[in-house]
């Protein structure tokens, strides 16, 4: 059964990464954060329940497209209300809810600044909660 694990992030979060100025953290932090998601993802790909991993830009170059009375209309991002977005994810296939719980429990362990991880099974998986 395949989860998502999503990982929010902010706009501020990538000014300051394409700074270089993280808060808090130095550059051997950002090396210490580097290695655990290497070994994190080396351990999921060795375990078999790694299916894909990835960081998404930063959210000022969403662009979002909606129907508006049958013709295409393109917004550019970032949102004004949206405080928060999808900063990256991982896949994982794994025996059950609770083992992919774990994967982000261990993942949400690592260094650096701590955020929440969403995990939600990816459609189709449903028969199997």
């Amino acid at each position: 059964m395949k989860y998502i694990l999503m990982i929010p992030g902010t706009q501020q979060d990538y000014d300051a990464m394409a700074s270089g100025a993280q808060p808090g953290l130095t550059a051997q932090d950002m090396a210490g954060i580097d290695e655990f998601l290497r070994a994190f993802n080396q351990e999921l790909e060795e375990s078999g329940e790694f299916v894909d991993a990835q960081g998404l830009a930063a959210p000022v170059h969403t662009r979002r497209v909606e129907l508006r009375e049958g013709v295409p209309v393109v917004t550019d991002g970032p949102y004004a209300e949206t405080q928060e977005v999808l900063a990256g994810y991982w896949i994982v296939d794994c025996a059950s809810f609770d083992r992919a719980t774990e994967i982000a429990a261990k993942l949400g362990s690592g260094p650096g600044p701590q955020r929440p991880i969403d995990v939600r099974p990816v459609a189709g998986s449903e028969p199997e909660l």
